[in-house]
């Protein structure tokens, strides 16, 4: 089995088999091998940053807090329970960093597998070590938060920038949409094995916070496993001679990047919309169980099939929304999932204490939105990147993504610390869905697909 690396030979043509079909079948191969890497890597999204970690290390930085309910981490005074929101914001900013370099050596080299490889198992390494956060090490808690969250970032600069090689222009939107399905499915399998191994920890012989710790190592040895699956079957293409050696000629890559970007004004609009609707999605994501659990009063069992609920209809809701965009059109699809977004957070503020019932109805309705709505906007975006520009232009949208969301995590923290309220965190939030859908809107996409210089889908 070839693993793919720069230089190597197109598959040979099967005997009496036309060349596209040879090609077809290769680039099928290359899908399946693609989906796996959202199989391997969700899990993390999933069990780490959206159930297990905020609320474990709120609870982790509390026990060490002072009288007045403050940690001081450098001797900053951080109230306990924005800790959480405020290393998500750090890991994100270091990722901005990082993002640009790697996206520049990515397209520069040709070679983006040991570059995904590295960022890849960096990520699961600190997510692994997350075993060992309990007492009072909240400092070493938010360490591996910031290095697995930037990774991950990282990681998926050159994941997403594979879209557009094995994916023509009228199959992105499914190929996409399997992607996060694929996800969704890995999220939902595991977090099934955390609530069976958290809610009877006794009968393993562990406790609570024994069994909180195994399920956060556990998704770092799963990230680490299945990414050898997308290690085996992508291929990297060759790639013109570059001038400069690619890591040290990052930034000035990334200016050149965005210059040329300025050539293609529509494509930034998206960006700018997909950047501050997207700063909304992830901020609910990753403070969900924190709102759940310090807000709410729910116990852990709840926010995990709550949040497993969530990942069992994302699954449903990325195939539906795909379904639906090759009849509407992707932006269509897209700003309609937003004003569910707005309406999700208006009645959040508004669900009782100690209401499970109400809260799942909410991840319900979270679910149904969640993987369409990112799965789409990924396929849009890549209709609009000039050819030979993947890696550099995707690591612009995943600092949209991931590596500028640290505003709305920054939004959440500060106001929580203002106010010592997850409600008027969370209601905070609605301003990024309700400006992203006005950027969206303005978008004219046909234009914009056409202006990049490639085939306009049928519908988009």
């Amino acid at each position: 089995m070839s693993t793919g690396t720069t230089g190597t030979a197109e598959p040979t043509e099967p005997a009496g088999r036309p060349a596209d079909a040879a090609e077809a079948v290769a680039r099928r191969r290359e899908q399946r091998g693609w989906y796996f890497y959202d199989f391997a890597c969700s899990v993390y999204s999933t069990s780490v940053v959206t159930v297990f970690l905020g609320p474990y290390l709120t609870s982790v930085a509390k026990a060490a807090s002072d009288s007045r309910g403050f940690v001081h981490p450098l001797g900053i005074p951080v109230r306990a329970g924005s800790l959480f929101a405020y290393a998500v914001s750090a890991s994100v900013v270091l990722a901005v960093v990082l993002m640009p370099i790697v996206g520049a050596a990515a397209d520069r080299s040709g070679r983006k597998k040991p570059l995904l490889a590295a960022a890849a198992y960096t990520g699961a390494a600190a997510t692994t070590g997350m075993f060992f956060l309990d007492g009072h090490r909240y400092l070493l808690g938010t360490l591996l938060l910031i290095v697995a969250n930037a990774a991950i970032s990282v990681s998926m600069v050159l994941y997403n920038s594979y879209l557009p090689q094995i994916a023509g222009p009228d199959e992105r939107d499914a190929v996409s949409s399997r992607g996060w399905a694929f996800g969704y499915t890995s999220g939902a399998f595991v977090l099934v094995l955390n609530l069976v191994l958290y809610s009877g920890h006794d009968s393993f012989g562990l406790t609570e916070s024994e069994s909180v710790r195994v399920c956060l190592a556990s998704a770092g040895l799963w990230w680490g496993a299945f990414t050898v699956v997308p290690l085996r079957r992508l291929r990297d293409r060759r790639t013109a001679p570059g001038g400069e050696g690619a890591v040290g000629s990052g930034w000035r890559q990334l200016l050149a990047t965005l210059r040329d970007m300025r050539r293609h004004p529509l494509t930034l609009a998206f960006l700018l919309a997909y950047l501050v609707y997207n700063d909304g999605v992830q901020t609910v994501i990753s403070q969900a169980s924190v709102f759940g659990s310090e807000e709410l009063g729910l116990e852990q069992t709840t926010l995990i099939t709550a949040v497993l609920l969530v990942q069992i209809l994302a699954v449903a809701g990325a195939l539906w929304m795909g379904r639906l965009a090759r009849v509407y059109g992707a932006q269509r699809t897209i700003l309609a999932s937003l004003v569910v977004w707005t309406l999700i957070l208006v009645a959040a503020w508004f669900l009782p204490s100690g209401a499970p019932v109400h809260f799942y109805v909410l991840a319900a309705a979270i679910g149904l939105v969640l993987g369409g709505s990112q799965a789409l906007s990924r396929s849009l975006f890549s209709h609009l990147v000039p050819r030979g520009k993947e890696a550099e232009y995707f690591s612009a949208y995943e600092m949209s993504d991931r590596g500028l969301s640290w505003l709305g995590p920054l939004v959440f923290g500060l106001a929580y610390q203002l106010t010592g309220s997850y409600r008027q965190a969370i209601i905070s939030l609605v301003v990024f869905f309700v400006i992203g859908s006005v950027l969206l809107a303005r978008v004219p996409v046909r234009a914009a697909v056409a202006a990049a210089g490639n085939p306009v889908p049928e519908r988009i």
